[in-house]
């Protein structure tokens, strides 16, 4: 396992790579259908359910006190933002935020990273406005909140042509998770593969996303998407998918409203 100072010194590199941008860096997000060779995971009959995300690090406070104390070592604080994973409710964010307060203290600082969420339960996204209370900033991780929104294994190959992002039940959490924000002044990004569909970025932007995390490979034809796009256009029909029946429906209606180039 790397110890604080090899990851401050990646953390760092990432930084130095971006400047003057802002940088986001998860705690780490283990468990379900990712795996680390180091970490002994226990056996789970429901790994998806189970010891996921900042669940680790609550079930471990040894290693996320590490990785905070690496990401605190970095500079400038400024342009960093810590995302944390798989937070169903408010206590969890505080509990991480409170940690992160103590130990930045210890270490003499000033000034402190911003501290975001991940939308990636359905309990988050009803919970979005009391999340935006305490978090800087929400992004939504689509492809879990799909998993869990639809009752449906990410892993599970059969399924896979029914895990569509754009099933109207998602389209409606994510609007819930943008209103939830804006009551408290917070961005919102997306995170998961769906931004990255040009089928669905209309959709999204219609919706109040505020940023698109996407394939390096895909942003040049992203970013032009964007620029040809009306923004009222975008909302009006956003709104209207929200009432439509399947994600089919609304994959059709979007590739009718925005037409590949």
């Amino acid at each position: 396992m790397p110890d604080a100072a090899e990851q401050q010194q990646a953390y760092q590199a990432v930084l130095d790579a971006m400047p003057e941008r802002p940088v986001i860096i998860r705690t780490l997000d283990v468990g379900g259908d990712k795996e680390l060779p180091y970490l002994q995971l226990p056996a789970e009959e429901n790994p998806a359910l189970g010891l996921r995300g900042i669940r680790s690090g609550f079930a471990d406070p040894a290693l996320l006190d590490l990785q905070l104390n690496a990401l605190l070592s970095v500079q400038p604080l400024s342009r960093l933002r810590i995302l944390l994973p798989m937070i169903s409710e408010v206590d969890e964010l505080l509990r991480v935020r409170q940690r992160l307060e103590l130990l930045a203290g210890q270490l003499g600082l000033s000034e402190r990273p911003q501290l975001g969420v991940m939308i990636e339960v359905p309990a988050a996204a009803l919970l979005a406005d009391q999340l935006a209370r305490h978090a800087d900033f929400l992004s939504i991780g689509t492809n879990d909140l799909t998993q869990y929104t639809l009752a449906m294994d990410r892993c599970n190959a059969t399924l896979a042509s029914r895990m569509d992002a754009l099933h109207p039940a998602l389209l409606r959490l994510i609007a819930m998770t943008v209103a939830g924000a804006r009551q408290h002044g917070k961005w919102v990004g997306v995170c998961g593969a769906l931004a990255s569909d040009p089928v669905a970025v209309p959709v999204l932007v219609g919706l109040g996303v505020s940023e698109l995390s996407v394939s390096p490979g895909l942003v040049p034809e992203i970013k032009s998407r964007i620029r040809g796009l009306d923004y009222a256009e975008c909302q009006r029909e956003a709104s209207a998918m929200q009432r439509l029946t399947a994600a089919s429906e609304v994959r059709q209606r979007a590739q009718h409203c925005w037409p590949a180039a």
